[in-house]
């Protein structure tokens, strides 16, 4: 079996655009959430998000390209760009046929359907743009990318809900420990604010309505949650294979070494915490390590009231009396949730921890749930030495990916 390195990422999101500037605000705890100010929001009861406010596409793209794609190919494509950048990657760096583009998105071009179907309804059909299609399936991001990077490789778009970024990374790790591919560009994209998204999960209950305090709205662990808040950006890593990464040279940034990926076959909403347990356990297993080396887990933490403590209980069931000497932190807290993209981003944050040796901050855990009664590294940045790292992604229809990270040792 191969080993399997990361060599580069990428970051488009609310608190930057670029791995520095996004991690910066991470280990410091400033939220990226704000308030909406968009009056087509103004009769949903969640009128909060942290959404982006300067991503220049024209720095990675043409503008023939911008108008024929949507915002998470954007996203997605810009990610990527740093990815390969960061990597150190030039054109004749890879065999092109052995490099794998694995990324998702959960929800895709909704807002190319939305935008779409109102010129339908207003205009007519003749006025739909032939780009639409295109433009909206989910899987166009790793087909943008292929198509402009010549990477010929397998090529797809993982699509589990909040655990796509988890899966897209562990399946691309697996490609590559099992020799089918020399490099893969793996992680999800994601641009979900719109009314209609909104309007939906507001109705279900699932998101905060602390419109008046959007910095302190996202409050995982905390006893007064009351929901997520939605994100937007891409997280992308260039996994490679350790040996053709030694031999160009390039700089290793950590190392995959397990992946688990369980279903709850539970309910579609409701997580039953026996999943993101064999999760985190097949992760250890294919690592094959004892629950007691794992130094910091990024939690998934989505600052719903079950969520987090199904997930509390299974760290819990994994590392028994282990798990309270465990560092731990929720950065939805200060990123929001962004959804597909999710894993990517706290992929990205696991490797800034493990090589800083700091663990970020839960921030707004203030008064904490006594049913949640883990060390979530309150408030605070917390320095702390990381070998093994777990970052975990769970997402709607039972489905939970864990990623298991090491720092890296020749």
């Amino acid at each position: 079996m191969k080993r399997v390195v990361i060599t580069g990422y990428g970051i488009i999101s609310a608190l930057g655009n670029n791995v520095d500037i996004f991690w910066k605000n991470i280990a410091e705890g400033k939220s990226g959430i704000k308030l909406i100010e968009d009056p087509e929001f103004s009769d949903i009861p969640t009128r909060i998000a942290a959404y982006i406010e300067s991503f220049d596409a024209e720095k990675y793209m043409n503008k023939k390209d911008i108008n024929k794609t949507d915002l998470f190919t954007q996203y997605a494509y810009a990610a990527a760009a740093q990815a390969l950048e960061s990597g150190g990657v030039s054109d004749n760096t890879f065999d092109k046929n052995r490099v794998g583009i694995y990324i998702g998105s959960g929800v895709g071009g909704l807002d190319t359907i939305l935008k779409n179907h109102r010129i339908f309804l207003e205009k007519g059909s003749r006025r739909v743009s032939p780009f639409m299609v295109p433009m909206m399936i989910t899987n166009m991001a790793a087909g943008f990318i292929s198509i402009n990077t010549g990477f010929k490789g397998p090529s797809f778009s993982p699509v589990s809900a909040c655990a796509t970024s988890n899966h897209a990374i562990g399946e691309a790790f697996l490609s590559i420990k099992h020799g089918y591919t020399d490099a893969v560009l793996a992680g999800g994209a994601e641009a979900p604010i719109n009314p209609l998204t909104f309007a939906g999960f507001s109705n279900m209950k699932a998101m905060s309505r602390n419109n008046d305090h959007p910095l302190e709205s996202s409050r995982p662990f905390d006893k007064d949650r009351d929901g997520f808040v939605i994100a937007e950006g891409a997280g992308i890593l260039l996994l490679e294979e350790y040996e053709h990464a030694v031999k160009r040279g390039a700089e290793i940034l950590g190392e995959v070494v397990g992946y688990g990926a369980t279903s709850d076959a539970f309910h579609m909403t409701t997580p039953d915490f026996h999943g993101a347990e064999r999760a985190m356990s097949l992760a250890l297993s294919m690592a094959e390590i004892q629950p007691s080396r794992v130094n910091y887990i990024n939690a998934h933490a989505t600052s719903t009231k079950e969520g987090d403590i199904s997930e509390t209980n299974a760290i819990k069931s994994v590392f028994g009396e282990n798990a309270k000497n465990i560092k731990i932190s929720a950065t939805k807290s200060i990123t929001g949730h962004l959804f597909g993209a999710a894993g990517g981003a706290e992929a990205v944050i696991t490797l800034k921890a493990i090589e800083n040796g700091l663990v970020p901050p839960t921030i707004n855990l203030k008064n904490p749930d006594e049913k949640c009664d883990l060390d979530y590294t309150p408030n605070t940045a917390v320095k702390h030495d990381i070998e093994y790292a777990v970052s975990n992604g769970f997402g709607f229809g039972g489905h939970n990916a864990s990623l298991l990270f090491k720092r890296f040792d020749k």
